[in-house]
């Protein structure tokens, strides 16, 4: 199996799983307990929690722990709106929004609540002049992906906080899902910011929130305590500290690792180059693990199960996008529905070896010359 979906899914670091399975040994107490093994715990999740905050350059009271990014991103989006009916009900978002952004927003359409989605360039990055356009004295968020899921690109993260100085009722929300370890991390002006260990060679079910000191949001849970009483549910201190490892060795590595992608990337945008058929949707300023490409006159879901017949895993939009509808993402940079329908990505790693890439490019000419009218 040649595995290229790294953006869905990373597998686990032995260190990850070492740090996990060790913590799970050692500290059998609840951290909220107050008998010994209870104390234990909490200075052992204090002690991570304040390396990751350190490492990402924040306070320690700023982090919160999660189960995920989706509930990081309900979490922040449905708590800023409902702390801030009082100021408004407008926001304004992007159509290349994980589903969990996007369906919080819907969620919050229903409610009575005003959306509106800014432009996006043929670059893939938000407009910015429309963005200022947009803006208005009742709206209380903007949520913006620091990097697309489906095309790599990296959004003006720092330019958008800068614009929403002037809008001291509006919040900023980002997605940082796709951007740990790949790219830097932009927090200034961000008022709140979602992470998923399992994108960077963490554990599944676990995540951050990132939320400004002095922000206050309306929990999602209710009852039970926690580190924090914007997140009921008993800290679970293995997770913890699996998240603090794998983010360690994302951004220790981080430069090492995504000066190999790119060589990763540059080659294959070589290599498919020579079919006439094949478009890049992926902007050339994109983060390099992310290669989104359409094959003329195939749907994307048709080469897709050609590669997997063969044993390559790649993924049509992301793996929680509906399957058969149009890529928002690639319709939003090409205009061109038939391009969006035909799109799918291949995701690579620092793990992915120039054997794979070998065996790739031979597997995709096979299908490119198979399907191809």
């Amino acid at each position: 199996m040649i595995y290229l979906d790294y953006s869905a899914n990373t597998p686990a670091d032995p260190a990850v799983l070492e740090a996990f399975v060790q913590t799970v040994q050692r500290y059998i107490g609840n951290p909220n307990s107050t008998h010994t093994a209870g104390r234990e715990a909490l200075d052992e999740m204090n002690r991570a929690t304040a390396h990751i905050a350190a490492l990402l350059d924040v306070d320690p009271a700023e982090i919160i722990y999660t189960s995920g990014a989706s509930e990081s991103n309900n979490l922040a989006i449905k708590g800023i709106v409902q702390a801030s009916r009082h100021q408004g009900q407008h926001i304004i978002s992007t159509a290349l929004e994980h589903s969990s952004v996007s369906g919080t927003l819907s969620a919050l359409q229903w409610q009575g609540c005003e959306i509106d989605l800014v432009r996006i360039n043929r670059d893939g990055t938000v407009d910015l002049e429309q963005l200022r356009e947009l803006l208005r004295e009742d709206t209380v968020l903007v949520s913006v992906c620091a990097v697309d899921s489906e095309l790599g690109t990296v959004q003006p993260i720092r330019e958008i906080a800068q614009m929403l100085k002037n809008f001291p009722n509006c919040r900023l929300h980002v997605d940082a899902t796709q951007a740990v370890g790949k790219t830097a991390l932009v927090t200034d002006g961000v008022d709140t910011m979602s992470i998923a260990p399992h994108k960077f060679y963490g554990l599944n079910g676990s995540g951050l929130l990132l939320k400004r000191k002095d922000l206050v949001i309306e929990p999602q849970i209710h009852g039970g305590i926690s580190t924090t009483v914007y997140r009921s549910g008993t800290p679970t201190l293995a997770l913890a500290v699996s998240t603090e490892t794998a983010l360690s060795l994302a951004l220790t590595q981080q430069k090492k690792r995504v000066r190999y992608v790119r060589e990763l990337n540059h080659r294959l945008r070589d290599a498919l180059a020579q079919y006439p058929a094949v478009s890049i949707n992926s902007p050339v300023n994109a983060v390099p693990h992310i290669l989104n490409l359409s094959v003329r006159g195939i749907k994307g879901s048709a080469f897709q199960r050609a590669l997997d017949r063969r044993g390559v895993c790649v993924s049509v939009k992301s793996a929680c996008s509906v399957e058969g509808t149009v890529s928002k993402a690639v319709y939003a940079v090409s205009r061109n529905r038939q391009t969006a329908l035909s799109s799918w990505r291949i995701s690579l790693s620092h793990l992915t070896t120039q054997g794979e890439m070998d065996e790739f490019l031979r597997i995709f000419d096979q299908c490119y010359q198979e399907l191809l009218p």
